[in-house]
């Protein structure tokens, strides 16, 4: 396949990658320097030459809320800090069924549970690992979905129960590049991280594992955090951008990130994953107007997680059809067979339909 940018980094980048070469290091430098429309049109060609021209959609239910050991700086979670959040022990397989049946409702072809904490333990906490093993067979048996988990560090016994269950991809994020990683937790290191990864991946699941932006790294960290998972062997890479939570160090910090440094990151990370879902998840609402959203998937992103997130709201599902259209793709059906238009009217009801309860009660809407 010939494709040119007429930039000739990213041209020569591109016939690498379509000729099946892995980009290194120092291809990622070199093309995160390049002008962000070069960049934006090289990742498009790579996900339209090793995709299928659709956008994957994830949702997660946050089953277990807050009180988190770990001191991860950009988590409200975690118990260092006082974010206010609410904060509840494991909510149970009946409603982590419940969240399963509103995402396959809602179009989601993967659904996460997930556990704040070091890690659910079969052998500390035996009732909640059976609690989240009850959960999975539910949403197994009842719903039509790929199941994802986020249970934090897991030993080769439960990884390999989780296989048996039907865990398609266990999700546990870098954050970041090894450098930089003990500027944002002090409480594990970037190489406990990398170990559940590989105890995941060695008992038969798939790997979801990405980065935050926006948390004051370089450029060059972004690169080398997509150089990590390189060595990992990732299948999904979710990017997710710095959503600052007051109470957090790094809401204190002040960090930010431009809508460009963005566009040319999610990018830069589809030539250098050229074969992976490179999906778009927290903070984008935040740090995107709602007419630049599409741009990131314009730039080779074929990923989203929809709905709400861990501890803050995300937008309704039907706005990301709308934005997956925008961009010229099409929202994946090959799980879940789903009416598009019925799913984008039924949020715009539903959203109708608050504004006029809230109107007949005098009452201002509310942001929370």
């Amino acid at each position: 396949m010939v494709y040119e940018t007429n930039n000739k980094t990213v041209d020569d980048a591109l016939e690498r990658v379509f000729a099946g070469e892995q980009l290194d290091r120092t291809d990622g430098l070199a093309l995160l320097a390049q002008p962000v429309d070069a960049l934006a049109e090289a990742g498009a060609a790579v996900r339209d030459h090793f995709g299928d021209g659709t956008v994957d959609a994830c949702s997660i239910v946050n089953a277990k809320a807050g009180n988190c050991a770990e001191d991860c700086g950009f988590c409200a979670q975690s118990v260092h800090f006082d974010t206010g959040i609410d904060t509840y022990d494991f909510i149970g397989p009946e409603k982590v069924l419940e969240a399963a049946k509103r995402a396959e409702r809602d179009g989601a072809q993967r659904f996460g549970i997930v556990v704040a904490e070091k890690g659910v333990s079969k052998e500390h906490r035996p009732d909640e690992w059976e609690d989240v093993l009850e959960a999975i067979r539910l949403v197994r048996d009842e719903c039509a979905l790929e199941i994802d988990a986020s249970l934090g560090i897991l030993t080769e016994e439960e990884a390999e129960i989780l296989v048996e269950e039907g865990i398609n991809h266990y999700n546990h994020n870098i954050e970041t590049s090894p450098r930089y990683f003990p500027e944002i937790v002090d409480t594990h290191s970037f190489e406990d991280r990398v170990e559940t990864l590989e105890v995941a991946k060695d008992a038969g699941m798939d790997l979801c594992a990405g980065v935050i932006l926006g948390m004051g790294e370089t450029p060059t960290d972004r690169v080398d955090a997509a150089i990590a998972l390189q060595e990992i062997g990732i299948s999904s890479l979710p990017v997710n951008v710095l959503n600052p939570v007051e109470g957090t160090p790094l809401a204190e910090q002040g960090v930010a990130i431009s809508t460009e440094e963005i566009i040319k990151t999610v990018a830069v990370y589809k030539l250098l994953h050229p074969e992976s879902r490179v999906r778009l998840t927290g903070g984008r609402e935040v740090n995107l107007a709602p007419d630049e959203q599409h741009l990131p998937l314009e730039a080779g992103a074929d990923g989203l997680l929809t709905g709400d997130y861990l501890t803050t709201e995300g937008q309704s599902p039907g706005d990301d059809i709308e934005i997956i259209e925008r961009a010229g793709l099409e929202p994946n059906q090959e799980t879940n067979e789903f009416d598009p238009e019925a799913v984008k009217a039924r949020h715009r009801n539903a959203a109708e339909s608050s504004t006029d309860s809230t109107a007949s009660t005098g009452a201002e809407p509310s942001d929370d």
